[in-house]
């Protein structure tokens, strides 16, 4: 594997001329009359690295910090796509921004071990702090184990043919891609393009709950609501909420996307508020949920320009949102950011629309009625701030992960992204 790092200065935003302009004054700027701000490149870190890793990155997981712990996160894992050989890849960062003697960084990604993976690695989540759990395209689900000691990853269970199609009119096989994972140890719920929802449990060589049919279209995603409730994602624009404490192969509560049935590829939850829950669609749009009220999305952002394929809630920063695209973008959303201009599009029945015109070299355009604690319905408090956290366009941007004040991503750039000053 071919390696080299690049440190990334901080980027402001366009300046009228389209030129870009430097250093810290003029690095954000705010629309007038508009009820948000728009900052583009890195106006919130002082400085992103870039690995270069001579593979194309499908996800990005940071390992979890023990409870108690005041160390920020410094270990990662990352899984590959659309290679020869497609591979999970466990690194350790260091402090960026000290040059060592050698002239390279400090902070340069270390690549602590590796292991080959059958197929692309469709979903990654870390079951506790040495214990990785993947999902492939084979439709294999394996959880590899971290020996710190010699530092090697080997397979530690794995369940083979967990999603599958069955041929019509005959019993073959065929393998469907495991398209999400979600982990609360000891068990493990994964999702797939064949609708199946399995409940694996550590130790247990078959699935100890499958919903076979659970939805006739793929599903994208799945994450946790409460312990025994988990949340999938389907192609068809719907949200359905399933509980393990039914016997039955039906979903407690549909959400759906209304007109165009446009795929949701991602979600995730609230860490604090449980009902609220962000998605994100192929055409590029984040909404916003909430799963006691209704069955359509409390709010539309129209964000990036081609399929979002994550979203993640600040863990314990909750007002800050983090999503990536195929268009090649990673956005911070900030709702906690006041803003004295306001303006609010509010449609009948008292559901919200935002949209965000895209931006061009001259002119950053934002409607925005995306209410503070992400649910409020006073319009007097409607802010937002978008942050673009990469300083030019790359190639799809497929994974992101954030952890205190840790930010990860991975492209098909063939480039790893980190910076552990998000905040700053």
């Amino acid at each position: 594997m071919c390696l080299s790092s690049v440190a990334l200065s901080r980027v402001s935003l366009l300046s009228q001329s389209g030129c870009w302009a430097g250093g810290r004054a003029g690095r954000k700027r705010r629309t007038q009359g508009l009820g948000a701000r728009w900052s583009y490149g890195l106006s919130a870190m002082e400085e992103i690295f870039a690995k270069f890793v001579s593979q194309k990155i499908s996800k990005t997981r940071w390992r979890p910090v023990p409870p108690g712990s005041l160390q920020p996160a410094e270990t990662f894992v990352t899984g590959s796509w659309d290679n020869e050989e497609n591979s999970v890849s466990l690194w350790c960062i260091g402090d960026f921004g000290n040059l060592s003697s050698d002239g390279g960084f400090e902070g340069d990604h270390q690549l602590l071990c590796d292991i080959k993976h059958h197929g692309d690695v469709m979903d990654l989540q870390f079951l506790d702090q040495e214990r990785i759990v993947a999902a492939s395209s084979t439709g294999c689900v394996t959880i590899f184990l971290h020996h710190p000691n010699n530092q090697t990853l080997s397979v530690s269970q794995e369940w083979v043919g967990a999603h599958y199609h069955i041929g019509p009119g005959s019993p073959s096989y065929r393998s469907a891609p495991c398209t999400g994972i979600v982990c609360n140890s000891p068990e493990i719920v994964t999702v797939g393009e064949d609708g199946r929802i399995n409940l694996f449990r550590v130790d247990y060589k078959e699935a100890v709950r499958t919903i076979d049919n659970a939805d006739s279209s793929t599903l994208h995603a799945v994450t946790f609501l409460r312990t025994p409730e988990i949340l999938t994602v389907n192609s068809i624009g719907q949200l359905k909420i399933w509980d393990f404490r039914q016997q039955g192969n039906e979903p407690s509560q549909i959400l759906s996307l209304t007109g165009d049935r446009v795929p949701l590829h991602c979600v995730d939850r609230h860490p604090n508020q449980q009902h609220v829950v962000a998605t994100g669609g192929q055409d590029g749009m984040l909404s916003i949920w909430d799963v006691r009220q209704g069955s359509m999305p409390v709010s539309l952002l129209k964000a990036h320009e081609a399929e979002m394929w994550e979203v993640h809630f600040h863990p314990s920063n909750p007002d800050h949102l983090f999503t990536c695209s195929e268009d090649g973008s990673l956005w911070h959303w900030d709702a906690s950011t006041e803003v004295p201009e306001k303006s609010s599009l509010f449609h009948q029945g008292g559901r919200n629309s935002t949209l965000l015109a895209h931006p061009s070299s001259n002119q950053l355009n934002v409607n925005q009625s995306l209410i503070s604690s992400w649910l409020s319905t006073d319009p007097a408090k409607d802010r937002i701030e978008i942050t673009s956290l990469l300083p030019n366009r790359t190639l799809s941007v497929n994974s992101l992960d954030v952890l205190g004040s840790c930010l990860l991503c991975g492209t098909d750039a063939e480039a790893i992204y980190v910076t552990r000053q998000l905040f700053s």
